[in-house]
């Protein structure tokens, strides 16, 4: 039996930080997303930070007006963030961990502290409609708090095991290699679809991608960083390759 079809959803974030660092409307994160649709991106993913650092309120609401893909609404589990999400009505919402002083999201949501303000956050988004993920760290107690706060999705944080590639730690990456498959596969067994992303690569989303149970990943930063020197049409066909490559060896 062959693993299931591995969809990418593309941030944007990066393009309107890029923006923001001069002020006025351009570039255009709207048309970044256009553009990777185009090339072949199976859905838009935006995190509206509570200090609006890159994407801005009026981002989300044109990306859900003028996007013929889901879009994914990375938000804290916040009321404002709620009340926006509720209003906006996006395919889904990826709950975020989040404080002012990081520069990106550094790590899972602390699904068992803040297990009963999740639960309520995801049941009043679920009610609307929104398909809901929760990004967690690739740990049994997170998924099965998870499953207790009624997410059908979940993202797997693959932050930690990027960074020990990079800094050429191959025995902390194999680790966490080995944490991110035992966390696809405990998903898969409790019925919960397994998203991951953060620091990915083409390299190391040709490795994930050969996990079964993954069936979306979520990758910004790097691709926009190689469309500075390609084109984000020319990153999003070597990203998809990379992964279809590893699909083929999924099992």
């Amino acid at each position: 039996m062959s693993a299931p079809y591995l969809r990418l959803g593309v941030n944007i974030d990066h393009v309107a930080t890029v923006r923001n660092a001069r002020g006025g409307a351009l570039p255009d994160p709207v048309r970044a997303a256009l553009l990777a649709i185009e090339a072949g991106a199976d859905g838009i993913t935006a995190h509206l930070r509570e200090d609006r650092r890159h994407i801005r309120d009026e981002d989300m609401a044109r990306l859900k007006r003028e996007i013929s893909k889901p879009l994914n609404f990375e938000m804290a589990a916040t009321d404002d963030m709620v009340a926006i999400a509720l209003h906006t009505r996006p395919h889904a919402s990826c709950l975020v961990p989040e404080k002012r002083s990081e520069r990106t999201t550094e790590g899972g949501l602390d699904v068992v502290g803040g297990h009963d303000q999740l639960k309520i956050v995801t049941a009043e988004l679920k009610r609307a409609g929104v398909r809901v993920s929760l990004f967690i760290e690739p740990s049994l107690d997170a998924l099965d708090a998870a499953r207790s706060i009624g997410a059908p999705v979940v993202e797997l944080h693959t932050g930690s095991w990027c960074d020990a590639i990079a800094h050429g730690l191959s025995e902390k990456a194999d680790h966490e290699f080995g944490r991110i498959r035992v966390a696809a596969a405990r998903a898969q067994e409790l019925g919960i679809e397994c998203h991951a992303g953060h620091g990915l690569d083409f390299d190391t989303a040709r490795t994930i991608a050969a996990l079964p149970q993954i069936v979306e990943l979520n990758i910004g930063h790097f691709l926009m960083g190689e469309a500075i020197f390609v084109g984000l049409p020319a990153a999003l066909a070597q990203m998809r390759a990379a992964m279809d490559e590893g699909r083929r060896h999924a099992g």
